[in-house]
């Protein structure tokens, strides 16, 4: 038996919102290796799960979030097993003051959304950064500033700031939000190399059209709740989408992808 930690441990975890209760996990174990789609349409409490992996939110006394073993941390810890890359952080750094690509990237060593005087920045978080841009294509956007990019270009910035040192899992939430279809395409393809490196990939999304063929699992909300676990053959299926969105969609497999269309 391994003695590795699961990448994430929830038990009894509940999340209040003005007296509703907005998410209830009872148990939710992922580990290590196996790539994993969270799914589920708006509303149905991806973004609260995402926000209490993060730290943003804390469940009710008794319930217990634990990454990697651990359910005490400090950010900059957790950065450096969990990198977290999201639609909406770009625009946290098209904001003013500008930002510069490579410092971007190498911001994610401290957390932050820039750099700032206090920050010692070394060699090798410039080396690590520089790198970590080459290995999303997107060493040529060094010396640009942020705000100058492509939805799609900043968003490989993004990954590059979340992969830099090297964490052990990546979450990505709805990271293709924006991207134009071949935007799309490229980024997807660049997800599939980050997967085969090794890095667990946990994405959350409404599309199914997202979901790599390097993920195995799929557990899908409903309501604030976990209403399937399980493949993508048995939960990416008519009958399964239907039933979780509420619309009567056809489904089906592409390849080593899966499609949806929703039916008159």
């Amino acid at each position: 038996m391994s003695d590795t930690p699961p990448l994430l441990s929830i038990a009894n975890a509940r999340v209040m919102a003005d007296e509703t209760c907005i998410l209830d996990l009872p148990a939710l174990t992922l580990h290590p290796g196996e790539n994993t789609a969270i799914l589920g349409a708006n509303g149905s409490g991806k973004s609260t799960l995402v926000k209490l992996i993060t730290r943003q939110i804390y469940p009710l006394y008794g319930g217990q979030v634990r990454i990697f073993g651990q359910d005490n941390w400090n950010v900059f810890d957790l950065r450096k097993l969990l990198g977290i890359v999201s639609s909406t952080m770009q625009l946290d750094f098209d904001a003013d003051p500008p930002l510069e690509v490579v410092d971007c990237v190498v911001s994610g060593f401290f957390a932050a959304r820039g750099l700032w005087a206090h920050n010692e920045v070394t060699p090798a978080m410039r080396d690590a950064s520089q790198a970590a841009l080459a290995d999303v294509g997107a060493a040529h956007l060094a010396g640009r500033s942020m705000a100058s990019l492509s939805t799609g270009e900043a968003r490989r910035v993004l990954i590059a700031r979340a992969l830099a040192h090297r964490p052990r899992a990546l979450l990505l939430d709805e990271p293709c939000a924006g991207l134009d279809p071949a935007a799309r395409h490229h980024f997807l393809d660049m997800l599939r190399a980050v997967a085969r490196g090794g890095t667990t990939l946990l994405l959350i999304t409404h599309h199914i059209e997202e979901i790599l063929p390097e993920i195995s699992r799929i557990v899908t909300l409903r309501g604030g709740r976990i209403d399937e676990d399980g493949t993508k053959d048995r939960l990416l299926t008519s009958a399964a989408l239907t039933r979780l969105f509420g619309l009567p969609i056809e489904a089906s497999p592409r390849g080593a992808w899966f499609h949806a269309d929703i039916m008159a």
